[in-house]
């Protein structure tokens, strides 16, 4: 009979009312104050995109690919932008030097081809 359990202590508090032993509060000796070292950490940016996501009930799938995809496509999105300007200004640039060269080398024609170019231009806007 080794294998069944200890019989279970019931003892009577001064109040007259019984107690199992086992849930009694136990009394600790007071010694010196206890240091508690308290960790405060913050998840990075991402997390909490995922956080909201499955706090809303969308599939772990769909989580990790908006975590995974959101920063490769802000990436892609800043990129392409970053093109079209370059070639934003190359055309205005090309623009400009078009337009000195054909009013510094043309004479009369190029000056009036200068002036039609400069009104269509402003048309345009």
């Amino acid at each position: 009979m080794s294998n069944l359990p200890d019989p279970v202590r019931v003892v009577q508090l001064p109040d007259g009312t019984y107690a199992y032993a086992d849930h009694l509060p136990t009394v600790q000796p007071t010694t010196a104050p206890q240091v508690v070292h308290q960790h405060i950490h913050q998840a990075p940016p991402d997390r909490t995109v995922q956080r909201i996501a499955l706090g809303s009930g969308i599939g772990a799938g769909t989580v990790a690919a908006g975590v995974y995809f959101g920063p490769l496509l802000v990436g892609a999105l800043t990129a392409i932008a970053a093109n079209l300007a370059l070639l934003a200004f190359l055309a205005a640039v090309l623009a400009w030097g078009v337009v000195s060269v054909v009013k510094s080398l043309g004479g009369p024609d190029g000056k009036a081809a200068a002036k039609t170019l400069a009104k269509t231009r402003k048309r345009r806007r």
